[in-house]
């Protein structure tokens, strides 16, 4: 087993499962910081409750999955829509674990968006096989440029880029397709 360290995280390139039964559940406030977490989200990702209610959710955010999904994440859900997105999640002793995630707003009775919803199901092994590559290519864009804004400029037009030359015209459709 490989332990690494990346960005003060240990990794230990271990991947966890979960049954394509189970449903890992979480919702945030308006920030993203974690209002309620479910058995299996807990189970899964190896904390306790006390420890993520209140957090952002971006504690169990994994160094390897690129900046500019989340960048069209954000932007997708705070216009008010929903999201299917392919993540890869960081357990808290290091270990990962991939799911297709569906992300929604939840709003007041007047609209207003006052936190998010996340649904997540175990990610198909066939579509993992495409989406890893993609992912790859924009972690390198990311690193590549000459600052962290600029990286993520970049990834997020080749996110763009890559999702219209495979023929869709938006990267829930093409991760639907997967």
């Amino acid at each position: 087993m490989a332990i690494s360290k990346s960005a003060d995280r240990t990794l230990t390139g271990i991947e966890r499962t979960f049954s394509a039964d189970d449903l890992i559940v979480s919702k945030t406030d308006k920030t993203g910081k974690i209002t309620y977490a479910n058995d299996v989200f807990l189970s899964v990702s190896g904390y306790v409750e006390n420890e993520v209610i209140g957090k952002p959710h971006s504690l169990i955010r994994h160094p390897h999955m690129p900046r500019a999904v989340f960048k069209l994440l954000w932007e997708t859900i705070g216009s008010g829509l929903e999201i299917f997105a392919y993540v890869v999640n960081r357990a808290k002793n290091g270990d990962h674990y991939w799911v297709l995630a569906h992300v929604t707003p939840n709003c007041d009775q007047d609209g207003v968006i006052v936190g998010y919803h996340s649904s997540r199901r175990v990610a198909r092994p066939a579509a993992l096989a495409k989406i890893q590559p993609i992912y790859q290519r924009l972690l390198v864009a990311e690193s590549e440029a000459a600052d962290r804004h600029l990286g993520l400029t970049t990834s997020y037009s080749l996110l763009q880029d890559m999702v219209g030359q495979a023929g869709f015209d938006g990267y829930d459709r093409f991760v639907l397709s997967l």
